[in-house]
């Protein structure tokens, strides 16, 4: 391998939380809102199933509530969620780091480890519904506002993620 074809070190955490910092308080002075994706992911799922299942859409109390409120992409919040991904496309282009991988420990096949990742996915979709926001959305933005919700969210976040590694231990 070419020295010029080496990926670039990961920055420094230090770094990163100081960047998160600036990007959150860039979002609160442009957007007047924080960071957070679940919005986004809640009008794809409303105009899926409003075009497949309309009736089923209607008579559900969570969904029915958000009906008429647009496409998914009229919302700001879509248009960052696509943001999001290009500039990590593009990071780990500039970083040398792009590969069309699956990342698995040794006791775990590939399969599985797609499987327990869409599922751990779906979990967090679900948790992030019942919160009413995501990780970033009351984990970051939240404890910047030092809401003692956001607080609690994230201890329970993280005591349910220390409870699955050691549950998964294992296959890693």
């Amino acid at each position: 391998m070419n020295i010029s074809q080496k990926p670039r070190k990961f920055w420094p955490p230090l770094i990163g939380g100081i960047g998160l910092g600036i990007a959150l308080l860039g979002m609160f002075v442009v957007t007047g809102h924080g960071l957070g994706a679940y919005g986004f992911y809640k009008k794809v799922v409303l105009w899926i199933s409003n075009d497949v299942a309309s009736g089923w859409t209607l008579a559900n109390a969570y969904l029915s509530t958000s009906l008429g409120k647009g496409h998914p992409l009229a919302g700001w919040v879509s248009w960052k969620v696509l943001g999001i991904a290009f500039g990590a496309l593009v990071g780990s282009l500039v970083a040398k780091r792009f590969r069309f991988k699956v990342e698995r420990g040794s006791g775990i096949n590939a399969g599985t480890r797609i499987i327990l990742a869409i599922l751990g996915g779906a979990l967090s979709g679900f948790g992030a519904a019942l919160a009413r926001g995501c990780t970033s959305g009351l984990g970051l933005s939240g404890a910047a506002t030092l809401s003692v919700a956001s607080f609690l969210f994230l201890m329970g976040f993280f005591i349910a993620g220390l409870i699955t590694a050691r549950i998964t231990k294992k296959v890693w």
